[in-house]
């Protein structure tokens, strides 16, 4: 059974490929594996679960094919609980991962409270329908230097609790054992089991 990954991020794809590998049955395929053109969801939501269901409920309807997508925040306390949902674009439309890490960086530099959250938010949607959602989240600080090169986003600059390392100092098993993403869509695995199932009683 052939599941979407609704997300052009080829970071994004290696990630949740690896995670749903454990789940026998159903092949991962991403946007960029199909012959037609898939454009970016406007993501104008303002909370993640918001526009991981926006994600995959409209990628799924465009492609007639069951879809997974996800959001994340990167929520941060001295902040106010900012960048948010808005972390992927923070420094701007356009940025890059390292502009995000830097601009950061930078306003909390004179901060001394450095708790963060990083918090994902999974959707399954068939078209016309929404199957369901799942969350993940993992607590950590905020660096005041880049630690790293692993990963991709704000790995370089975010220490995670459990592990005392950096996502961008961890392998990509470690991440995922304890990532706001892995917990998300190791939540989400039974759905797709039950989903599976059903379908193949149907079938």
């Amino acid at each position: 059974m052939k599941i979407l990954l609704g997300t052009h991020n080829h970071d994004k794809v290696k990630e949740i490929r690896a995670i749903m590998a454990m789940v026998s049955g159903i092949e991962v395929i991403s946007i960029d594996d199909l012959a037609i053109t898939v454009p970016d969801v406007v993501e104008d939501r303002d909370t993640i679960e918001g526009n991981a269901i926006k994600k995959a409920s409209e990628i799924a309807d465009l492609t007639g094919l069951p879809t997974l997508a996800d959001d994340t925040g990167l929520f941060v306390r001295a902040m106010n609980w900012n960048p948010g949902v808005y972390a992927a674009r923070y420094a701007g439309e356009n940025c890059s991962y390292q502009d995000n890490r830097l601009k950061m960086l930078e306003e909390m530099k004179l901060l001394n409270d450095r708790y963060a959250e990083f918090r994902t938010v999974v959707a399954f949607c068939e078209p016309e329908k929404q199957i369901g959602t799942a969350k993940g989240v993992v607590v950590g600080s905020i660096t005041r230097e880049e630690f790293g090169e692993q990963g991709f986003g704000y790995d370089a600059i975010f220490r995670a609790e459990e592990s005392g390392l950096t996502f961008g100092e961890m392998g990509g098993n470690e991440k995922h054992t304890i990532s706001h993403r892995g917990r998300a869509f190791r939540a989400i695995l039974p759905l797709l089991q039950t989903w599976l199932q059903k379908k193949t009683q149907e079938s």
